[in-house]
């Protein structure tokens, strides 16, 4: 029996320009292969900075180019750890707790509710005698229940920003995965001088590349040089090129459009086989865009050991708990990834859990 797996939050592979891809790799080789096979600067590929730095509006200087956002996450986790406390949503993506329990640092979660992080909520933890150094927060599509914040909050989130003096990252690697709706304004692009920012081309390119992006205060981005100088001697300069001359060649919106497209199919088989299979027992979001849904399991089930039975049954999910700190929630909820599946698989691997469910009553 093949697994049916929900839990890998990544693309499929006709997701993947890779004709296009080795074309701009060809030619890049080609043309600038004595700069980019060679050390660079650790900002990354000048061509592709300014390219983005134009995007955001901002200067160059302020952008760092990095081998997939999670090596610039060490980096920034790294530079706000010592300075106090460091605020998730309940729940987040893993790899930051797992980056911010690696360095020592003291994690306190705000939770979400149906519209994202509650402002209300972390209002209320600014408010303790000592600030926190540092705000994590996914806005769109969030990793891992697909909730996006409306544009009340982030309006007042800015406005946090502003009368506590809160550093808040913003991360943002599936807003433009985007199936319906109109987009809204980033956090960025409400506080550009205040609010860090970091996104990656692997969701709208391709993973492999390994090429993200951060957007940094002058402050921050001095200290960040400072420390990436030190942990790597240059950046993955042939991806960046690559990805450099799809972008100039005008290949990405075309290549969005075709990407959103697939997976807006899977996330439309996905939500009518929860529907299906589902029904009353269990509830989950409806995402407008991203890789994920997130499922609030029947009362009294737990993730962990349905993930057991469901592994054996062939499908597999990230089980909730894995997204908070630990003792913090989500035994009883579960991540499940659309976007490497098909449709058919989809069908099958949500029968598949429903049938290792309780019946409703």
């Amino acid at each position: 029996m093949a697994v049916i797996s929900f839990a890998r939050g990544v693309p499929a592979p006709e997701c993947l320009p890779v004709e296009q891809l080795a074309d701009c790799a060809r030619a890049v080789l080609e043309r600038d292969g004595r700069t980019i096979l060679n050390y660079g600067p650790v900002g990354g590929y000048p061509p592709l900075r300014e390219w983005i730095a134009e995007q955001h509006g901002v200067d160059p200087g302020r952008i760092f180019v990095t081998n997939g956002s999670l090596e610039g996450l060490n980096v920034v986790l790294s530079l706000f750890a010592a300075r106090g406390r460091i605020l998730v949503e309940a729940p987040t993506y893993d790899r930051p707790l797992k980056v911010a329990a690696r360095l020592g640092a003291e994690v306190v979660a705000i939770p979400q509710d149906d519209a994202g992080l509650d402002v209300e909520a972390l209002e209320r933890e600014l408010s303790r005698d000592s600030l926190p150094a540092f705000l994590y927060v996914l806005p769109t599509f969030q990793n891992p229940s697909g909730r996006t914040l409306p544009i009340e909050r982030r309006q007042r989130l800015v406005d946090l920003v502003h009368n506590h003096d809160l550093a808040i990252l913003e991360d943002d690697p599936y807003g433009r995965v985007r199936f319906s709706a109109e987009p809204l304004p980033t956090l960025f692009e409400l506080a550009p001088d205040r609010i860090l920012r970091s996104s990656s081309f692997s969701k709208v390119i391709a993973p492999g590349a390994r090429v993200g992006y951060f957007v940094l205060t002058p402050e921050i981005a001095a200290n960040y040089e400072a420390i990436a100088a030190n942990v790597y001697l240059t950046p993955a300069l042939v991806g960046q090129a690559t990805v450099y001359e799809f972008l100039a060649r005008g290949n990405l919106e075309p290549n969005l459009a075709r990407v959103c497209e697939l997976l807006r199919e899977r996330r439309d088989a996905m939500l009518a086989a929860l529907d299906r299979e589902l029904g009353d027992s269990a509830s989950w979001t409806r995402p407008e865009g991203g890789y994920f849904i997130w499922l609030d399991l029947p009362s009294g089930v737990d993730s962990g050991e349905l993930l057991a039975r469901a592994e054996a049954a062939g499908v597999t999910f990230v089980r909730g708990s894995d997204f908070f700190v630990p003792g913090g929630g989500g035994e009883s909820s579960a991540r499940l990834a659309f976007s490497f599946v098909s449709a058919g698989e989809i069908a099958d691997g949500v029968a598949r859990l429903a049938e290792l469910l309780p019946v409703a009553v």
